[in-house]
Order: C-alpha cells, then sequence, then structure tokens
C-alpha cells in the first residue's frame, strides 16, 4: 500500500467518481487525478432522458457532488482533455493537451458511446443520439421547438424519452426493429404491457420495423421504411444501443472482448490498471460466466471493488445486477439476469399496473422485475442476493406476504 502513491482515473462518469471518493473515504493519502473530456464535473446520467428534458433537472442539480467537493478531497479533476495514450512501460498517459501524469495505479472508467445508425441519412440536422449532458441539452431544446418525433430503438433510453415527450404534447412515434419493445431486458409479459401504456398515452409503436433511409436535404424531414411507408418527422432520436469505449485500453495492449476484460476483483491484463463501468467485461456469478453491465449499480458497486483492490483489500466483485426505468407513471425495477428463464410467474394486477414477474430457470428464481411495486423490489434484491428461491406457487399467491418467503 505505502508503495501507491499515485492513482489516475480516465473518465469522469459514476464509476470515475466512485473509485476516487472510496479512495479517499478508504483512507488513501497519495495524489489522486481524474480525467475527464466533458466540460461538466461528474454527473448522473438517468435523469438526461427524464427530469432534465422536463426542465425538472439542471447541469447543478444533477452533478454527483458539488464542486467543492474536488478542493475539499484534493481530487485533481481534469476537464475537457482527453487520454489520447497510455504508456504502460513507463506508467504515464498522455492527454491530448500534452499534459503527462504518471500513475502507480490506473483506472479506466471510459463508459460507452451511442451505437451510430448505419442508414443514409443518419448524419442529418435534427438527428439525435443521448449519452451525455450535451447531447441532452441539444435534445431538450430541439424538442421544445418541433412537435413531430420518431425514436428508432425501444430500449429504455428511447422509451423514457417517448414518454417525456408524449407528455410534452408532442406526436411520437418509436420504431422497434425486434418483435417486442426491451426485447434483451424484460419478459414477453413487460414489453407487452409498456406497449399498450405507451400507446395509451399517444404513443405510436411499431415493431419489426424495417427502415430503410432518413430522408431529407440539410435537416431531417421523415423515415422511408420498407415497402416505401413515409413517416414524416422533425426531429429524430436514435436509441439502438452503446459501444463500450475500449479503443484506448486496445492500443494499450489490453485484453478486450466486448469490453475491457478485467477478473473478479477489477483488475486487467495489467496488474497495475483496473477498470470498472459500463466499458468491462467482468466475471457475474448472476450470469454465470462473463457479462458487460451498462448500469449505474455495476458502476458504483464495481468502482468499489477498484477502490478496495487499490487500497490493498481486495474483494470479489458479487453485487446482484439492478437497474430502474421510469416511463411516464409507470416505474420499472429489475434486479438479476433474466437469461435462460423457462417459467414465468406473475404476482399482482397487470390491470391495476402494479406488479412483479419473476423468473425461473430449472425451478430456481434468477430475476425479477417490479412494475409500480418498490416493496417486491426490495424483498427481490434480497432473494436474489442471498439466493433464496421461494417456490413459484408461493409467489403466486398473494395472500403471503413476500417478505415471510425471505426464509426460504
Amino acid at each position: 500500500m505505502s508503495s501507491i502513491e499515485k492513482v489516475v482515473i480516465i473518465g469522469a462518469g459514476q464509476a470515475g467518481f466512485q473509485i476516487a471518493a472510496s479512495l479517499r473515504q478508504g483512507g488513501f493519502e497519495g495524489s489522486l487525478v481524474i480525467i475527464g473530456d466533458e466540460n461538466n464535473a461528474p454527473y448522473q446520467r438517468p435523469p438526461l432522458s427524464k427530469a432534465y428534458l422536463k426542465d425538472l433537472a439542471d447541469q447543478t442539480s444533477i452533478q454527483l457532488r458539488p464542486e467543492g467537493f474536488y478542493t475539499d478531497n484534493r481530487i485533481e479533476l481534469i476537464r475537457e482533455d482527453k487520454v489520447e495514450l497510455i504508456d504502460r512501460q513507463n506508467k504515464q498517459v498522455v492527454t491530448e493537451s500534452g499534459k503527462r501524469f504518471e500513475y502507480d495505479k490506473l483506472a479506466i472508467t471510459t463508459g460507452t458511446r451511442p451505437r451510430p445508425l448505419d442508414l443514409p441519412g443518419a448524419d442529418l440536422q435534427g438527428v439525435h443520439s443521448l449519452r451525455s449532458y450535451v447531447h441532452a441539452a441539444d435534445l431538450r431544446d430541439d424538442i421544445q421547438k418541433h412537435q413531430n418525433i420518431v425514436i428508432i430503438g425501444g430500449g429504455f433510453i428511447g422509451l423514457e424519452v417517448a414518454a417525456c415527450a408524449a407528455g410534452l404534447g408532442k406526436t411520437v412515434t418509436v420504431l422497434e426493429y425486434a418483435p417486442r419493445l426491451m426485447g434483451r431486458a424484460v419478459s414477453t409479459v413487460s414489453s407487452e404491457f409498456f406497449k399498450d401504456y405507451h400507446q395509451s398515452i399517444g404513443v405510436q409503436i411499431i415493431t419489426d420495423a424495417r427502415i430503410e433511409r432518413i430522408i431529407g436535404t440539410e435537416r431531417a424531414q421523415g423515415i422511408t421504411m420498407a415497402g416505401n411507408e413515409k413517416i414524416p418527422c422533425d426531429l429524430i432520436l436514435v436509441g439502438v444501443g452503446a459501444l463500450p469505449n475500449v479503443e484506448l485500453a486496445e492500443a494499450a495492449g489490453l485484453d478486450c472482448d466486448n469490453g475491457i476484460l478485467v477478473d473478479e476483483f477489477a483488475v486487467t491484463s495489467d496488474e497495475n490498471i483496473l477498470s470498472a463501468g459500463d466499458c468491462t467485461n467482468h466475471p457475474n456469478p448472476f450470469a454465470n460466466g462473463r457479462f458487460r453491465l451498462e448500469s449505474v449499480q455495476n458502476a458504483i458497486d464495481q468502482a468499489k471493488v477498484a477502490a478496495s483492490t487499490i487500497l490493498g483489500k481486495a474483494s470479489a466483485y458479487i453485487a446482484a445486477p439492478w437497474f430502474w426505468s421510469d416511463q411516464g407513471e409507470i416505474k420499472l425495477q429489475t434486479v438479476g439476469l433474466p437469461l435462460g428463464t423457462d417459467e414465468l410467474v406473475i404476482r399482482g394486477s397487470i390491470n391495476e399496473r402494479k406488479f412483479s414477474v419473476f423468473h425461473y430457470r430449472e425451478g430456481q428464481l434468477i430475476a425479477v422485475e417490479s412494475i409500480n411495486s418498490a416493496g417486491d423490489h426490495m424483498v427481490a434484491r434480497k432473494l436474489i442476493t442471498t439466493g433464496v428461491s421461494p417456490s413459484p406457487a408461493k409467489v403466486s399467491d398473494s395472500t403471503v406476504e413476500l417478505k415471510s418467503l425471505l426464509a426460504g
């Protein structure tokens, strides 16, 4: 521990911030630098697709900590600069502006970027993606000025924005390539529920959507679908997933495969370099193997593991994955990974918009998604974390209190 005097963190998102905060909390007294390519201090991303678009949040309110936190904790925060080279041999990083920072331990928390849309017209004005504060500010301004909005992608980001835009009185169409909404993340039950809900608030949902091109001269004016059907619009949001930012790690010779490969202690193929957050591919006990997670929970929990490793108090990453999505009046909360589900059990009332879907695989509870059922979610997190698997019959019986099933 005494030999570690300089820690450099590449990436000023949730994971990068958490590593720095946890290091100071854990007693690290050495030099600590966070290098970010945005102008902002580290901030929360989830509000960008929800509260921020509705003018219920601003640049200051989404900050993870006030500006003074970094000074008080002797954290050097470099903004609007990008690391262009990791020199592993000399244990230095070099930024685009020419700054050099030496490290004893380096953490890469470079996150993801929006997956680009490979379509004619994707570079027209009025075609947006959503990842950063700047993206959100541009999108919010454009939504306020225009009426007809097309969202390409029926995942969490697309549907959250759809609900916001519909709430602002906009005409919204969601185009999803797959047969159902949020297909990789939730059950068919929840997919259908959310489709019905969005349609009830005026959002048009088209699944199995095949897009040919985006039409327009300088600015997007519509979408041409297969069969030559045209959907007019003034604004397009592309939400078709994210790609891990691994280029810097790859150039440095670190092992990567759909993310930066780390072990259960957040260490990469170089023992002096760690990585955490959306950009990592890590061993996950809930995935029966390696997995890359894009969630605030993963960024925070894996960052804490990375900090513990740097502090010489290594503890394996075993946190249960959980996630939430606010879409209009509906709050979805999930825990676990619904991989290989062979039985679904519904508890509560779909009609009353308050229910949970329990996923089983070979008789074992592996995931739970809760809709407007925060109490169910909190119990489900304990069930999944502890590996307690109540029988489907008990779960489906609403006269049995869910908390009573924690004993098995």
